[in-house]
């Protein structure tokens, strides 16, 4: 802090760099989105092959997900450096052990990981969901606004950085006022209106900030 008052003495400019202290897996993320009230697919963490094979004889169904734990976007069209193609595969529980073979330990490149790629030390095994409508919702830090934005679409999610790309108009953003907070009905009624999301009504999770 004495550096930094010093600099501003002498009109020195200076240049703070924003540094993340919060780095979540999807696996991660699921467990304190459970613990919060929200509904997630039941999934098990695995770091090995024969915790993937124990795993999915634990979740229910003749098929399981098996997809790579990395901080990246983009994991189902990504290629691993041993030429296994795609970080996210629907499986027969029989092909647990091949595919935790190809993966885990394996590094993954996708469009968001760099060319060097990011190393799968941890897969996540989940139920098969049998979709029927598919949405996207998220709540993010939006640089330019200076705060939480709501982002939502009513096409799904599997690749929501193709579709922004090729329809940035499907892609709704609704800032989020940090003084007021998330005004659960406001907020979701804007949402509704300017992207057709309509969540069935007895499955609505509430919306809220400490």
């Amino acid at each position: 802090m004495a550096a930094i008052a010093s600099a501003l003495r002498l009109g020195q400019r200076i240049k703070i760099q924003g540094r993340r202290f919060l780095n979540l897996h999807e696996y991660q993320s699921a467990q304190i989105l459970a613990a919060g009230g929200v509904t997630v697919p039941r999934g098990i963490a695995a770091t090995s092959v024969e915790e993937c094979v124990k795993a999915a004889e634990q979740l229910s169904g003749d098929e399981v997900v098996i997809k790579s734990q990395i901080l990246a976007g983009g994991r189902g069209l990504g290629t691993f450096t041993n030429g296994f193609q795609g970080g996210v595969h629907v499986i027969p529980k029989s092909k647990t052990e091949e595919y935790a073979t190809k993966m885990i330990g394996q590094t993954l490149v996708t469009k968001q990981s760099g060319p060097e790629g990011k190393p799968v030390n941890t897969v996540l095994m989940a139920e098969k969901m049998d979709l029927v409508n598919e949405m996207y919702f998220a709540i993010l830090l939006d640089r330019a606004y200076g705060g939480p934005v709501v982002i939502a679409c009513a096409e799904g999610g599997t690749s929501i950085e193709d579709l922004a790309e090729k329809y940035p108009e499907k892609i709704k953003k609704v800032p989020i006022d940090i003084v007021a907070g998330c005004e659960e009905i406001k907020i979701l009624r804007r949402v509704r209106a300017e992207s057709s999301l309509r969540p069935p009504r007895h499955r609505r999770d509430a919306c809220s900030m400490a």
